[in-house]
């Protein structure tokens, strides 16, 4: 690689360590630490609020953060107790492009009713996330690392388009890749890790903060 490249690619890096410093000195700083705190406060909810978080995080699948958020807070516990006709129903009549698949998956996905018991059986997220995705129809690597930051954990990493896109743009990957396999998922992890602790932010920190410089917006 010639000089001039390296230096292009250095430059990349240090803008987006600079744009993180700077929000990490900005009242976005306390609207993060609040999220990460409601996150957190999930360890003292029951399994039926994990379990509702779960069916959000699959939801959000080739859908919106924003549309999972409204529709999370229609049918609340009727993801534990609607018929799959009925939730199919209801998430067509609220705007979910794929209403008979993920009706599909959240009715399967009652057999982890116990979900919080599960996962805290586990040694850490990461061994719990490969339970989720080998197990859950409907949630991938992305939707696991989803469900378990908001259930407070914070060494996994959700990584979206907002994500690749960022990291593409400031020459931390060398495209944006269509989709990702199990080994690529893990490779990007490790790279966001490292950005992590050049900005000494975990990764369930960085999500928000790199989600914010791309939509201007903090969700969950």
């Amino acid at each position: 690689m010639c000089i001039f490249c390296e230096y292009l690619i250095f430059c990349g890096d240090m803008m987006l360590i600079k744009k993180i410093e700077e929000l990490k000195n900005s009242e976005i700083k306390n609207i993060i630490d609040k999220r990460i705190q409601e996150f957190k406060s999930f360890k003292n909810k029951s399994n039926e609020e994990w379990f509702k978080e779960l069916c959000f995080c699959i939801l959000t699948a080739n859908f919106t953060a924003e549309g999972g958020i409204r529709i999370q807070k229609e049918i609340g516990d009727g993801f534990l107790t609607l018929s799959r006709d009925k939730l199919e129903e209801k998430l067509k009549k609220l705007g979910h492009r794929f209403y008979r698949k993920r009706a599909e998956y959240i009715v399967l996905a009652r057999r982890f009713k116990n979900i919080k018991d599960i996962v805290e059986s586990f040694e850490n997220e990461k061994v719990a996330r490969e339970f989720l995705v080998r197990n859950i129809k409907g949630i991938g690597y992305k939707e696991a690392s989803h469900f378990l930051r908001n259930v407070g954990y914070d060494d996994i990493a959700i990584i979206d388009r907002h994500i690749l896109r960022e990291l593409y743009e400031n020459n931390y990957i060398d495209e944006v890749p269509k989709t990702l396999s199990r080994k690529k998922y893990l490779e990007i992890e490790n790279i966001l890790r490292d950005i992590g602790k050049e900005v000494n932010l975990k990764l369930s920190e960085l999500d928000l903060y790199i989600w914010y410089l791309r939509t201007g917006k903090i969700l969950k």
